[in-house]
């Protein structure tokens, strides 16, 4: 057998995007051997055809003597049980979005890390995305002037999942990227949502983050049933706004010299504000591709023992408003961040379990609505103690 030149890594889960993985992986500089680990054989067997050098397995425990680290590019619901079997043999490994679906599951995956001197890094890819960066450089130099708010909105005609709704498939990019903007989590966390077209899981959401500074808040708008695809970020601040635009082929970044301010003095027969309308500029924003970026920088953590950008306290902090997210929406108003630590009743409603199958119907038909409304799990207006 040839000797390996170069760290052995196995991506887990081999669909739409372990896929992506396994091509960026096989350009990336330190990776002797990619391994290809998934259950379905016909799956497994149409990965092997273009990478036929490549290594499979149907298993983890198979894999997991044969290499150095993993992806576990498999569905949300499984990230934790094969983070934890990996971490428990010594292995590197980078675990996509969200990384568990509790906090609970997200500090256990972090412990366990630590305790086996292991890599531990979240797929949070926009972090990796030179738009983001961008984006976030104007905010943070204050560009923009004092941030007033942000808008996310993440929109499409499916893809529909099996296991989570559409909060805990497409927010937790839109919370890692307000995160990464604005370098401040939010103290708490309001939603609305709504099954449509799903039976189990909501298929559209609208989430509030709510910061202790009250001039500051962001808003992210997930769907699953959308007629467009949308993938964009819109800053606004009292100098500037901005808008980065993810599906743009060119200019993803757009500097707009807008703004409005108060007309001063008691003259009534003018309008309140007066607005301003100047230039627009486009800055240059790198064309490297995030994944590659993010995966080049996963090897690079685990071969010379540096922490990685989105490591597990970072994932920490989007499952904490992910689930913040989720309990908002069961209990019908916004949850401070601090109640996920402080209330164990919280804890078993995030577990999904029986008690939250129990109390959710409840919940819905003591909703002004009735059990007979328009569908939507709305949340009273109530303000939120810092």
């Amino acid at each position: 057998m040839a000797e390996i030149n170069g760290a052995r890594v196995a991506v887990v889960g081999c669909g739409y995007w372990g896929s992506k993985h396994v091509r960026v992986l096989h350009a990336t500089d330190g990776i002797g051997e990619v391994a290809l680990v998934d259950g379905s054989e016909p799956r497994l067997a149409a990965m092997a055809r273009h990478f036929p050098s490549a290594p499979t397995y149907s298993s983890l425990t198979d894999a997991l003597p044969h290499v150095d680290a993993l992806v576990i590019a498999t569905p949300p619901t499984t990230h934790v049980p094969l983070a934890l079997e990996a971490i428990a043999a010594g292995r590197h490994v980078l675990v996509e979005k969200p990384m568990a679906t509790s906090t609970h599951d997200a500090r256990r995956l972090i412990e366990a890390a630590q305790g086996a001197g292991v890599t531990l890094m979240v797929g949070h890819t926009f972090e990796y995305n030179p738009a983001v960066w961008k984006l976030r450089e104007l905010v943070q130099e204050q560009v923009l002037g004092d941030v007033y708010y942000l808008d996310s909105a993440r929109l499409n005609l499916g893809l529909y999942q099996n296991d989570v709704n559409v909060i805990l498939d497409l927010a937790p990019h839109d919370v890692s990227i307000v995160n990464h903007i604005l370098g401040v989590q939010p103290v708490a966390v309001h939603t609305w949502a709504s099954r449509h077209a799903h039976r189990r899981f909501e298929d559209v959401a609208y989430i509030r983050l709510i910061y202790a500074d009250e001039r500051l808040s962001a808003n992210i708008h997930v769907s699953w049933l959308d007629p467009c695809k949308v993938r964009r970020v819109t800053a606004v601040g009292s100098a500037k706004m901005a808008v980065y635009d993810d599906l743009a082929a060119e200019e993803r970044i757009r500097v707009m010299d807008k703004g409005v301010s108060p007309n001063g003095g008691d003259d009534l027969t003018q309008p309140p504000m007066s607005y301003r309308y100047g230039d627009i500029t486009a800055p240059f924003v790198a064309s490297d591709e995030p994944l590659a970026l993010q995966d080049a920088h996963f090897v690079h953590s685990f071969q010379t023992g540096t922490q990685p950008r989105t490591d597990g306290a970072n994932g920490l902090a989007v499952v904490e408003i992910l689930e913040a997210a989720q309990l908002s929406l069961v209990l019908n108003r916004p949850i401070r961040l601090r109640e996920l630590d402080d209330t164990e009743d919280l804890h078993l409603f995030a577990a999904g379990g029986r008690f939250d199958s129990l109390v959710r119907p409840w919940l819905r038909d003591q909703s002004p609505l009735g059990p007979s409304g328009n569908g939507w799990h709305q949340g009273r207006a109530a303000s939120v103690t810092t």
